[in-house]
């Protein structure tokens, strides 16, 4: 590693006058979660970023300081307010917006800072479609030959239920999925068709509740849940950053969704994470890109809704190769936490010219060729500490304890839902709490600094998995590309 992990260097010649290749002076990052933690702590090391300004932020964000930069945040912005983040980008007179959480893709703020003039690494509302609707998903993957599951969008609870019993009875499992966002937690895998009918109940009052259809199923409207075979494999997260055509790859990660050990209990926003993928080379990355992101990019296009921002393929590594499970608009909560600490090449600039569509150009001038941003030759494992009650109704205001012993192990802690009290203690804010990530020569060295870290921090009805990256496939995964839609490799 060079120095501090993921205190990225720009490369001789690739200085701040270098064109599309150019660090962004002034950064506004919208968001207040670990995942926005992670990347203000990383822009603001980079040479050529003078100030990073997070609305709102949070208290940890806000004593993140840089060699050259000051970290600054705005905790009276609502993050889903469009008019109000824009007039702070103009007021702070910002060179690059980045949007971290899928709401205020949603709720149409990079539209708002587009119309102000402001370069914004983030999707608008209409291609941030792609999370924000699953039947959407299923509509671009449809419109370009990307392999999901055997499935279907449903506004029709009877249909919906018909359809999962038909999968449950061929042996196959069935997903259900809410339509709209919930927060990761809009998915769950269901063993039977008795599970399956109750989640479709589930999601489809929670669709109706926020003005999608009738819950009852009997008025058409848009779909209320998408339906799918449930497939047998390995996860993987390929995160890209997007320019409208061109998709250059972080290194692939790994989440764990469950909330126990041995993917046992509810779905959550993640767990935990790690990176890279030993069973999931560059060469396999680069492949993955050309099959899933570019044809999904070129779909997009052709509605006139170009992508500009993270295009997250969530895949199944199946016996028949990867099939895309879903398509999310932003960085991925808790791998950005893993896999920001394993970049080679500065990323403010690479942002930048993803929002101006000028990636491939700055991408060139950091040095870097093919579909994959190049890494450290190190690992990381991120274990989350989530709060009492996560992820039904998560407590707050627990006292936290260990945070500054768990960074003296020279793990990194990014914080998720904290804040500080009136005598400066940690207290907890519900849902994820933490991200302590451990960075080592290998997996396993990296593994065991994070468990260290993490088990040193402590609060009452702590939750968390100890089992992240305990087993780590070394085969590598089989690649086919080429093969139609909505065939799956099922169980």
């Amino acid at each position: 590693m060079k120095g501090t992990p993921g205190r990225a260097t720009l490369d001789a010649g690739a200085g701040a006058g270098a064109g599309a290749g150019a660090a962004p002076a002034r950064v506004l990052i919208v968001g207040g979660g670990a995942r926005e933690h992670a990347l203000a702590w990383l822009l603001a090391s980079e040479p050529g970023v003078e100030r990073v300004v997070v609305a709102p932020g949070s208290d940890a964000i806000g004593e993140v300081t840089g060699v050259d930069c000051r970290v600054e945040c705005r905790p009276a912005i609502r993050p889903t307010h469009g008019p109000e983040v824009a007039a702070l980008a103009v007021r702070e007179a910002v060179d690059l917006a980045v949007i971290g959480p899928e709401a205020p893709l949603a709720a149409g703020v990079a539209d708002a800072l587009l119309a102000a003039g402001i370069a914004t690494f983030g999707p608008t509302a209409a291609a941030a479609r792609i999370e924000a609707s699953k039947s959407f998903c299923r509509a671009i993957a449809d419109d370009a030959g990307i392999r999901m599951a055997r499935g279907a969008a449903f506004t029709d609870l009877r249909a919906a239920m018909a359809f999962a019993r038909g999968l449950a009875s061929g042996g196959a499992g069935v997903v259900v999925k809410a339509d709209g966002l919930m927060a990761g937690k809009g998915v769950r895998i269901c063993t039977d068709a008795a599970d399956a009918e109750d989640a479709i109940r589930t999601f489809a009052a929670a669709s109706a509740a926020a003005g999608s259809a009738a819950a009852d199923g009997g008025e058409a409207g848009e779909p209320l849940v998408v339906v799918e075979e449930r497939l047998a494999g390995r996860e993987a997260s390929v995160i890209a950053l997007c320019d409208g055509r061109v998709a250059l790859a972080l290194p692939a990660a790994r989440d764990h969704k469950r909330l126990g050990d041995d993917d046992t209990g509810p779905n959550t926003g993640g767990m935990g994470a790690y990176a890279p993928l030993p069973d999931l080379d560059d060469a396999a990355v680069a492949e993955i890109v050309r099959t899933f992101h570019e044809p999904a990019l070129a779909a997009l296009a052709r509605r006139g809704t170009p992508f500009r921002g993270a295009l997250y393929a969530g895949l199944m590594l199946t016996e028949d190769g990867p099939i895309l499970l879903e398509f999310n608009a932003r960085f991925g909560d808790p791998e950005t936490q893993v896999l920001l600490p394993l970049l080679e090449r500065p990323l403010g600039p690479l942002l930048a010219a993803a929002a101006r569509g000028r990636l491939a150009e700055a991408a060139r001038a950091l040095g870097t060729a093919g579909h994959v941003v190049p890494a450290e030759g190190a690992a990381t494992v991120g274990i989350v500490l989530a709060s009492a009650g996560y992820p039904e109704l998560p407590r707050s205001g627990d006292e936290i304890h260990g945070v500054d012993a768990a960074r003296a192990t020279g793990a990194l802690v990014f914080h998720a839902g904290t804040e500080r009290d009136a005598s400066g203690a940690w207290r907890t804010r519900g849902g994820r709490i933490l991200t302590v990530v451990g960075v080592g020569s290998a997996i396993a060295a990296a593994r065991a600094l994070a468990e260290q870290a993490a088990d040193l921090v402590d609060f009452a009805g702590v939750q968390r998995r100890r089992d992240i990256a305990a087993v780590v496939p070394r085969r590598a995964a089989r690649i086919v590309a080429g093969h139609p839609p909505g065939v799956g490799a099922a169980r």
